[in-house]
Protein backbone atom coordinates (compact mmCIF):
# COMPACT_ATOMS: atom_id res chain seq x y z
CA UNK A 1 0.00 0.00 0.00
CA UNK A 2 1.29 3.30 -0.49
CA UNK A 3 0.31 5.80 1.34
CA UNK A 4 -0.43 9.29 0.48
CA UNK A 5 1.75 11.27 2.51
CA UNK A 6 3.90 14.33 2.60
CA UNK A 7 7.87 13.33 3.06
CA UNK A 8 9.49 13.05 6.38
CA UNK A 9 12.44 14.54 7.65
CA UNK A 10 14.30 11.33 7.59
CA UNK A 11 13.24 10.89 3.19
CA UNK A 12 14.16 14.78 3.31
CA UNK A 13 17.81 14.07 4.60
CA UNK A 14 18.42 10.60 2.28
CA UNK A 15 16.85 12.79 -0.85
CA UNK A 16 19.91 15.22 0.42
CA UNK A 17 22.40 12.73 0.66
CA UNK A 18 22.00 11.26 -2.60
CA UNK A 19 22.94 13.94 -4.50
CA UNK A 20 26.41 13.29 -3.32
CA UNK A 21 27.92 16.58 -3.91
CA UNK A 22 25.80 20.01 -4.45
CA UNK A 23 25.72 23.71 -4.22
CA UNK A 24 22.84 25.37 -2.46
CA UNK A 25 20.88 26.22 -5.26
CA UNK A 26 20.79 22.67 -6.76
CA UNK A 27 20.18 21.24 -3.55
CA UNK A 28 17.22 23.57 -3.02
CA UNK A 29 16.00 22.41 -6.60
CA UNK A 30 16.40 18.70 -6.69
CA UNK A 31 15.08 17.98 -3.01
CA UNK A 32 12.14 21.23 -3.55
CA UNK A 33 12.10 22.48 -0.86
CA UNK A 34 12.61 26.07 0.64
CA UNK A 35 15.77 28.13 0.82
CA UNK A 36 14.49 28.59 4.97
CA UNK A 37 14.05 24.73 5.12
CA UNK A 38 17.55 24.22 3.14
CA UNK A 39 19.37 25.98 5.40
CA UNK A 40 17.84 24.17 8.72
CA UNK A 41 18.87 20.91 6.96
CA UNK A 42 22.39 22.18 6.01
CA UNK A 43 22.83 23.29 9.20
CA UNK A 44 21.66 20.04 10.52
CA UNK A 45 23.64 17.33 8.56
CA UNK A 46 27.22 19.77 8.99
CA UNK A 47 26.62 19.82 12.28
CA UNK A 48 26.00 15.79 12.62
CA UNK A 49 29.31 15.53 9.99
CA UNK A 50 26.82 14.11 7.86
CA UNK A 51 28.16 16.66 4.97
CA UNK A 52 31.22 18.59 4.56
CA UNK A 53 31.26 22.51 3.51
CA UNK A 54 33.84 22.64 0.47
CA UNK A 55 35.13 25.76 -0.66
CA UNK A 56 35.37 26.11 -4.29
CA UNK A 57 36.30 29.12 -4.32
CA UNK A 58 35.45 32.93 -3.20
CA UNK A 59 32.38 32.78 -2.92
CA UNK A 60 31.56 29.63 -4.10
CA UNK A 61 30.63 26.45 -1.63
CA UNK A 62 29.50 22.98 -2.08
CA UNK A 63 27.89 20.48 0.33
CA UNK A 64 29.92 17.00 -0.30
CA UNK A 65 28.31 13.91 1.62
CA UNK A 66 30.63 11.90 4.07
CA UNK A 67 31.59 8.51 5.03
CA UNK A 68 28.98 9.02 7.66
CA UNK A 69 26.33 10.03 5.90
CA UNK A 70 26.64 7.45 3.29
CA UNK A 71 26.95 4.80 5.99
CA UNK A 72 23.54 6.50 7.27
CA UNK A 73 21.87 6.75 3.34
CA UNK A 74 22.26 3.07 3.15
CA UNK A 75 20.63 2.58 6.67
CA UNK A 76 17.40 4.90 5.66
CA UNK A 77 17.31 3.13 1.76
CA UNK A 78 16.54 -0.15 3.96
CA UNK A 79 13.88 1.07 6.22
CA UNK A 80 12.77 2.14 3.18
CA UNK A 81 13.07 -0.79 0.64
CA UNK A 82 11.62 -2.62 4.13
CA UNK A 83 8.58 -0.40 4.86
CA UNK A 84 7.88 -0.66 1.72
CA UNK A 85 7.94 2.91 1.38
CA UNK A 86 11.18 3.55 -1.10
CA UNK A 87 9.58 5.98 -4.42
CA UNK A 88 10.90 3.70 -7.08
CA UNK A 89 8.10 5.68 -9.31
CA UNK A 90 5.54 2.87 -8.75
CA UNK A 91 2.80 2.26 -6.52
CA UNK A 92 2.68 -1.04 -4.90
CA UNK A 93 0.62 -2.77 -2.40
Amino acid sequence: MRLDRRRSSIEIIADMLRLGEAGKTEIMYSVNMSYFQLQKYLNFMVERELIDKVKLGNPSVAYRVTKKGLTLLRHIDEILDTLNLKDDGEDTP
